[in-house]
């Protein structure tokens, strides 16, 4: 079977649409809340959505992913619970689910169950930001042996690298808009026509932009250099603002940035 997140980006690119990603913490208010977002994120136009696994000490996060984090974990919340809610959203969506998570996280449950966990609920892909490329070997084994994506991140910073990753990557390329952690910026001044200049000759996977987006007009611009846009804390902060009523404030604004992204 062909993995979710290849058969999104190859529909999306029959279409001419750019792909919209959005993320959650999982726990933040609650999980009952999370499985509520998740769905009503992709009722309202996102393609692929991301779940944060909350840990103690997120490095790639700012204030608002770090502060959700610990809400959730204040919750108790664990990545058994959070496998529990994909397999029951698995009963009512086909889209794209990955988590976000740190390393740690994955050695501490045990790597291989927690890839053979992944598979069993069907999660499609997994990204761990603080793991580096070099370092893919921890993982990469149990990920091909499962079918579940481990997507790679390339930096402002990674110029000749880019390739290289580009080369060993599946699912889709996260391009880190901005030097520092998440968090929504009012500008972002990457040159992501050098950056990405290595991918435009080259079978490689799709690449979506991702670390600062704050709205559907940031969206449309980091999409006109990648196959999509990836939306973290602005959608954070609406679940921070509204707690256990942020499911149809965060709907609203995804539904803003999706049509921003198909105006």
């Amino acid at each position: 079977m062909k993995n979710r997140i290849d058969a999104c980006f190859e529909d999306l690119k029959a279409r001419g649409r750019k792909a919209l990603v959005t993320f959650v913490t999982a726990g933040d208010p609650d999980l009952a809340t999370t499985e509520k977002l998740v769905t009503e994120m992709f009722d309202e136009g996102a393609d692929l959505v991301e779940i944060g696994v909350p840990f103690s000490d997120p490095i790639a996060e700012g204030g608002t992913i770090q502060r959700a984090s610990l809400r959730a974990l204040k919750n108790k919340t664990n990545l058994d619970q959070i496998f529990s809610m994909v397999s029951r959203l698995r009963d009512v969506t086909d889209k794209p689910i990955l988590l976000m998570m740190y390393m740690n996280t994955v050695f501490r449950y045990g790597t291989e169950k927690f890839f053979n966990n992944c598979q069993k609920v069907q999660i499609d892909g997994v990204i761990i930001p603080d793991m580096p490329f070099e370092e893919r070997d921890e993982v990469k084994e149990y990920a091909e042996k499962t079918g579940v994506h481990s997507i790679y991140l390339v930096a402002p910073t990674s110029k000749e690298r880019v390739k290289m990753i580009a080369e060993e990557s599946k699912g889709f390329l996260y391009i880190v808009s901005s030097l520092g952690v998440t968090g929504t910026r009012k500008e972002i001044n990457t040159d992501f026509n050098e950056l990405l200049a290595p991918l435009k000759e080259g079978n490689y996977c799709p690449a979506c932009i991702g670390f600062g987006i704050s709205d559907g007009e940031q969206a449309k611009k980091m999409a006109a250099f990648s196959d999509g846009c990836i939306i973290g804390s602005a959608i954070v902060n609406i679940v921070e603002k509204y707690g256990a009523d942020s499911v149809e404030p965060v709907g609203e604004f995804v539904k803003s940035v999706r049509d921003a992204l198909d105006g």
